[in-house]
């Protein structure tokens, strides 16, 4: 459970909060002086601090900079009762998270102080692990020992120390949050803010003001000034998440910042200046939003100072059962079930389908089943409708996906895919290894399923490989067993196995 300390001389201020979080799964502890809050901080490591600026007989800022020196990763967040809040912005630019004027709203400070809970997980739960162990299964990690993503941990490894920007590519669901706190956890940043914020959930007329913040009068409820993430996060980590989605005018001045490392505030003329590493990912292509002029090409060579990209699930599929049994042990706690196992035919469903949602799709599918399962051991009944359904798809009615016909191997020979592998390389297209690997699939796997006239045990045996990933092969080639053996001239009779 997160643990929230309030540290205010106010009876009440210090019974709201309570009040606010009593239904919300958090743990809040309260302290009436400085001394008190800093004991309970040495002792229960909090992870969001509520700190007033003037406490009796102390200042916040001195209680916020005893705090930093407990944990350098502390995040605070402060209280005023002046409106100016000019001492609550020089906290800020020392390492606030954010402050609040009394009073506060309830709605707004659980949005403030869920923020903060976000961020401090982001800072300080390890991201990337070699194995699995229950003792540490709570946390989010990035998990799989198959070649794909043991790529994906060479690249942070190399990438972290190094003061580049980094831009991370993959679909929706696949990690790119916690490569992002991988990166920053094996920096050199380390010990500095981490901020992360969401360009697509921000409306565009207050994104800009997020990012860079605002002068009190500078539009509309600007009622007092604000600090951005930029101003906050100066000597860390930004984390810009789904930055295809920025508009232009904020792109534009995120440019500056990048190029110069100086912006302004909204209704300021002030020049500011700020040492940010950014780490920004989408799972959009920004070079087709180039082309129609939705993104700046200047500012995604700036962001692009080097580029991991994150394989979907599918390009994964030997990772599938070391994540399920992962979330497995995870929501067992979380959700007090007993769950020991899943059963080798529900691994085979889990192997076979598609996961169009990624490693999120997962996560989720993992935990319902947990919550309708009877017995030690998850079974293929226990699996949501869509996974116990997924059918192998048919030749005949199926078209193959556009991604996998950009190398075609015509006539079922491979004489022609070296040329189209030259033709793909000369007008630098991305993903070639795949593509060629899913061509060569397409030729040698039908021939494997026909020497073993469609008996699968034989045919992965033939192959070198398990029977869960000849099936997603059948699967991701809209292979169907019956029309692809019939097609053969003289079959061979099964070697025996199961088909």
């Amino acid at each position: 459970m997160q643990k929230l300390l309030v540290i205010d001389d106010e009876p009440n201020i210090r019974f709201s909060v309570a009040q606010v979080f009593k239904q919300q799964g958090l743990r809040v502890l309260e302290a009436a002086t400085a001394e008190e809050g800093l004991r309970l901080a040495a002792d229960e490591a909090p992870d969001v601090v509520l700190l007033d600026i003037r406490l009796h007989g102390a200042s916040g800022l001195d209680v916020f900079q005893e705090l930093r020196k407990q944990d350098p990763k502390c995040l605070a967040i402060f209280i005023t009762g002046y409106s100016t809040a000019d001492t609550a912005i020089e906290a800020m630019k020392l390492g606030g998270f954010d402050y609040l004027v009394k009073p506060f709203d309830a709605e707004h400070l659980r949005s403030v102080v869920k923020q903060a809970l976000d961020i401090s997980r982001l800072v300080h739960v390890p991201a990337v692990v070699d194995q699995i162990s229950r003792e540490t299964e709570m946390s989010d990690r990035l998990i799989g020992s198959g070649p794909a993503m043991q790529g994906v941990c060479k690249q942070i490894g190399r990438v972290a120390a190094q003061e580049v920007n980094v831009l991370i590519l993959g679909e929706s669901g696949t990690g790119k949050e916690l490569v992002a706190r991988a990166l920053f956890q094996h920096s050199h940043r380390n010990q500095a803010p981490f901020l992360a914020i969401n360009c697509a959930a921000i409306p565009e007329s207050l994104l800009e003001s997020e990012l860079f913040g605002h002068e009190r009068g500078a539009f509309t409820g600007a009622e007092r000034c604000r600090i951005g993430k930029f101003e906050q996060c100066n000597g860390g980590t930004l984390f810009l998440d789904e930055v295809g989605d920025m508009a232009p005018g904020t792109q534009a001045k995120i440019l500056r910042m990048l190029q110069e490392g100086q912006f302004q505030r909204i209704g300021g003329n002030e020049i500011l200046t700020a040492d940010v590493r950014v780490i920004a990912a989408t799972n959009q292509n920004l070079e087709e939003q180039i082309e129609t002029g939705r993104f700046r090409k200047d500012l995604y060579y700036r962001l692009r100072g080097v580029t991991l990209h994150l394989p979907p699930l599918r390009e994964r599929r030997e990772d599938i059962a070391e994540l399920a049994h992962y979330f497995l042990f995870r929501f067992n706690r979380q959700l007090g079930t007993t769950v020991q196992s899943i059963s080798e035919e529900a691994l085979d469903l889990l192997q076979t389908y598609h996961w169009p949602g990624n490693v999120r799709e997962l996560q989720s599918v993992i935990r319902e089943s947990l919550i309708v399962s009877v017995g030690p051991t998850i079974l293929p009944g226990f699996l949501p409708a869509e996974i116990r359904r997924a059918p192998t798809a048919d030749l005949s009615t199926t078209e193959p996906e556009t991604e996998m016909s950009q190398l075609p191997v015509e006539g079922n020979d491979l004489s022609n895919l070296v040329q189209q592998v030259e033709v793909a390389l000369a007008e630098d297209k991305r993903g070639i290894y795949r593509l060629a690997l899913d061509e060569f699939d397409r030729w040698l796997v039908p021939r494997a399923l026909k020497q073993a006239a469609g008996n699968q045990a034989l045919t992965a045996e033939i192959l070198g490989i398990s029977r869960p990933t000849l099936r997603a092969k059948l699967r991701s080639l809209n292979l169907a067993i019956h029309k692809t053996v019939a097609s053969a001239v003289t079959p061979k009779p099964p070697a025996g196995g199961e088909s």
